[in-house]
């Protein structure tokens, strides 16, 4: 499975950004996906875990509101729409997946990252 992220950069407190993912190598539909974030000295978290299907959705209390996560399984693809940012959302974010169709924020449950991409706000 390869995921290759786009979308960051920088924007002014209270502006938006639409993180996309791109999955290719992924033949089974049957798995969860998510974004991760982490931000310089801290821990990686998780952000936003959506089921296969897509109508089961977890996000962490931080973005809950603000961010929204969704899947194009025609596009093949996985996006982050984050609104009302906030410096401490600044950070790098990653797309991950795991083989299961139980959504998690925990990193150790994916086996698949992205390179991330980097979200600064100011």
């Amino acid at each position: 499975v390869q995921l290759v992220e786009s979308g960051g950069g920088s924007v002014q407190a209270g502006g938006s950004l639409n993180l996309s993912c791109s999955v290719s190598g992924q033949t089974d539909r049957s798995r969860t996906m998510a974004w991760f974030r982490q931000a310089p000295g801290k821990e990686r978290e998780g952000v936003a875990a959506a089921s296969p299907s897509g109508e089961i959705q977890q996000y962490a209390d931080s973005v809950k509101g603000r961010f929204t996560i969704s899947q194009d399984s025609a596009k093949r693809a996985v996006y982050l729409q984050m609104n009302n940012l906030k410096p401490e959302d600044t950070a790098m974010y990653y797309c991950a997946s795991r083989s299961s169709g139980l959504v998690s924020l925990l990193p150790s449950a994916y086996q698949a990252w992205g390179q991330g991409t980097q979200v600064t706000v100011s």
